[in-house]
């Protein structure tokens, strides 16, 4: 399947001067022409708030501020531009802990180093073709972290809501009494 990327506007924060090398040679190798490049993530936050960017990718763990605290600020400051913005994060530390607090921070999507190609290709077309809803509530605001499809988000088991059993017998009557009818 061609995927057209040549009009997304990328952010990538990584405070490593050769990973920005390998994530920007990425980029240009999907198509992407507008890559903006940031070595710390309040300097990031600032071309965030300056620059239409569609898609941003950040390493996890940065001096002074991290790749979390950055994500967090994206999603929750009251002078973010684009809270809803996809976020791949990168860390070569992948234990379920650090996955589950990037997850909780707000991240889209959570790539492990060494990154393929491959790997972040697939990423970044999640994001854009299927970007997943946004939730919020007191303690988190982000993308919901359920990856099913909306048809399987309807639960059928006995336990469901009073409000959705109510519906689903009268769904069940109308189809009873169209085979009576019949």
């Amino acid at each position: 399947m061609a995927v057209d990327l040549s009009r997304l506007k990328v952010l990538i924060v990584d405070d490593n001067s050769y990973m920005l090398t390998i994530l920007r040679t990425l980029m240009h190798g999907f198509g992407i022409k507008t890559i903006y490049e940031s070595r710390d993530p309040a300097e990031a936050f600032d071309t965030v708030r300056s620059d239409a960017v569609d898609l941003i990718v950040t390493d996890y763990q940065m001096d002074i501020l991290d790749g979390l605290d950055f994500v967090r600020l994206v999603r929750t400051a009251d002078d973010s531009p684009n809270p809803l913005i996809p976020i791949i994060m990168l860390s070569a530390y992948s234990e379920r802990s650090r996955v589950q607090r990037a997850r909780d921070a707000g991240v889209t999507e959570f790539c492990c180093k060494p990154i393929t190609a491959r790997d972040m290709f697939a990423k970044i077309v999640s994001v854009v073709n299927t970007p997943r809803p946004f939730i919020r509530n007191k303690s988190y605001f982000g993308p919901d972290r359920r990856r099913q499809g909306p048809e399987e988000r309807v639960y059928h088991g006995e336990e469901r809501r009073a409000g959705a059993k109510a519906a689903a017998a009268a769904d069940e009557g109308a189809d009873k009494g169209s085979v009576d009818a019949a």
